[in-house]
């Protein structure tokens, strides 16, 4: 029976390298000089330190930038933490890499395809959403109506079985 896997799974080499590149430019620029901007990462967590939130905001641009030349789509930063402040006058914000889709976008996802009157079976299998039918035909229909109705995740499919 084909079926195809909808997963949210960003690629954390390119992480890695985006926020070295960032970190190097972080140096190289004069409007740092003698600041305490950096870019941290620790697993999936990015740390964004700088003296104000102007400059956070600045650091933020950059690293973005970085982000998108290197493929990396912007929506697997999840940005809601507040911007706190540390010692003195020195200002952090932790970022989280979103990985692994969340219940309520799994269940957003199936309830979308029971609704679609199309001849697929969705179930919620961890992180992971598998997505089941008998034509191909079906499973590329279920592909594109999972891409228009969850515009908000960069989901990609992957296992695609016949």
């Amino acid at each position: 029976m084909p079926s195809f896997d909808a997963v949210l799974d960003p690629n954390l080499v390119e992480v890695r390298n985006a926020v070295d590149n960032t970190a190097k430019e972080i140096g190289t620029r004069f409007d740092f000089k003698g600041s305490s901007a950096k870019v941290e990462l620790k697993e999936k967590e990015l740390t964004v330190f700088a003296d104000s939130d102007f400059q956070i905001d600045q650091v933020m641009d950059i690293l973005l930038a970085k982000l998108t030349k290197r493929n990396v789509d912007i929506r697997f930063m999840d940005r809601t933490a507040k911007v706190e402040k540390i010692g003195g006058d020195k200002v952090k914000q932790v970022i989280t890499v979103k990985s692994g889709i969340d219940s309520d976008t799994a269940k957003k996802i199936q309830t979308a395809i029971k609704g679609s009157k199309l001849k697929v079976q969705a179930s919620i299998q961890g992180d992971t959403v598998r997505v089941t039918g008998t034509k191909r035909d079906d499973l590329q229909a279920a592909m594109a109506l999972i891409r228009t109705e969850v515009a908000d995740a960069p989901l990609s499919f992957n296992n695609f079985r016949d």
